[in-house]
């Protein structure tokens, strides 16, 4: 009979380990969707992002309390799993504290270190949820965020403090059992915070605090598996991404565009008709319709998005009140992405068309032409993502294949041609003008 927790234990963490393995493989392989882009140049560059953006969160710091808050959180996720391991090992090996006899003294001061991240991130939860259900700050109640936007930011906020709760208690009815000298509990000493709840414990008998201990234990390992396995569905699965989003960062300058190949060639062959090759296969598309179209990269930079709407907030064309949400263009991605991955899947492994396209369907033209390319939204994200690329291709599908583009766009791309300028001016006309400036 006392294996039979063990059973239970391995048996939830096994289930629990493979439904995560599952949701991430699938994630991958819609990531993968994408076309190939290489980025694995100046790996010394890119390490120092990670560590910098990922790990340091260089860029939260812009609002340092905001900065100070979300590092308890973010400390309090990494660190506390330290003490997860511990919960693991004596779930599947049926001890108690099984670290306590071989860390001695050391034990109860990194319990106490978790118990006061644990507070921390209960206090920084708090202050985030009065944040966007109570301030409501205007990038947290933006339209793009109604539904199931909104309420996956509470739910996690709301989870996190209850998880944090559970550690408490457990350790409080632990140390409770340990001062009555309970046979299966190991004396540590006093700890920081769960200390202060001990008179809440004080006149129940051992085995109500038996039952409470066991209780709070179970709840709180199952808490984290099903968080764990809620990550795949939520905007925090940035927690996981953000690391190799900001290695696999782009390096190149802020503000340059990336040339179209294709173009650049036809152009060149133009100019020198000798350096065509022949027989070489006209391309396929401009630009991309689809996410199918993107470069992977974009579709992990939309998997990576925090929503946290810094972007949005910066975007001179949203802050006008146009209707360019840098925030949705990276949410239509990923939205679009899932769609095409469960309808691969539904297919035995090929895409079905669904008469549903990224552009159109999910980001419309007005968004698309709203934009200014400032590049505003690269610059505030805190995990290195680039809405402009998505925009950019997207743009260049419009353009490009359908024709679509104001008619004052095309008098410039005209003129631009014709020209070399965006103006209606000759080049000699133009040189007229600055002469006669200078005159």
């Amino acid at each position: 009979m006392h294996i039979l927790p063990q059973i239970l234990f391995f048996c939830i963490l096994a289930y629990a380990s493979w439904l995560f393995a599952k949701n991430i493989i699938q994630i991958r392989k819609n990531i993968l969707l994408g076309t190939q882009e290489d980025l694995t140049d100046q790996p010394g560059l890119r390490w120092k992002n990670v560590f910098l953006l990922a790990l340091g969160q260089k860029k939260m710091f812009r609002n340092p309390l905001v900065a100070i808050l979300h590092l308890f959180v973010y400390a309090g996720f990494i660190i506390i799993n330290i003490e997860v391991l511990e919960i693991i090992l004596d779930g599947l090996l049926g001890t108690h504290r099984l670290f306590l006899s071989p860390l001695g003294n050391l034990y109860p001061v990194l319990i106490n270190a978790f118990e006061v991240l644990a507070l921390l991130v209960i206090i920084a939860c708090s202050i985030f949820l009065i944040r966007r259900n109570g301030i409501k700050l205007k990038r947290f109640i933006s339209k793009d965020l109604d539904g199931w936007p909104h309420s996956d930011a509470n739910y996690i906020l709301i989870t996190e403090i209850v998880l944090m709760t559970l550690f408490l208690t457990m350790n409080a009815t632990d140390r409770s059992l340990q001062l009555q000298a309970h046979e299966h509990y190991k004396n540590t000493g006093d700890f920081a915070i769960s200390s202060l709840l001990l008179p809440l414990f004080q006149n129940m008998p051992s085995t109500s605090l038996v039952w409470i201990e066991r209780s709070a234990w179970w709840l709180h390992i199952i808490g984290i598996l099903a968080f764990l396995n809620y990550l795949p569905y939520s905007k925090h699965l940035h927690i996981l991404l953000a690391f190799p989003n900001a290695y696999f960062a782009r390096l190149k300058p802020m503000g340059e565009m990336d040339n179209m190949e294709s173009i650049q060639n036809e152009v060149k062959y133009m100019m020198q008709p000798e350096l065509a090759p022949t027989g070489e296969a006209a391309p396929v598309k401009f630009g991309a319709k689809d996410i199918m179209d993107l470069s992977w990269k974009n579709l992990l930079d939309a998997y990576s998005c925090t929503e946290c709407g810094r972007c949005s907030a910066a975007c001179p064309a949203n802050i006008t009140g146009k209707l360019l949400s840098p925030r949705k263009i990276m949410m239509d991605t990923r939205d679009r992405a899932e769609e095409v991955g469960r309808n691969i899947k539904a297919n035995g492994g090929v895409f079905k068309d669904d008469n549903k396209t990224l552009l159109h369907h999910y980001i419309t033209t007005e968004e698309l032409r709203a934009c200014t390319t400032c590049n505003a939204c690269v610059q505030e994200c805190p995990v290195s993502i680039s809405p402009l690329d998505i925009i950019l291709e997207l743009r260049r599908n419009l353009i490009m294949e359908e024709s679509n583009a104001p008619q004052e766009w095309n008098s410039m791309f005209s003129n631009i041609e014709n020209n070399f300028a965006p103006w209606k001016m000759s080049p000699d006309d133009r040189d007229k003008w600055a002469t006669e400036m200078e005159g």
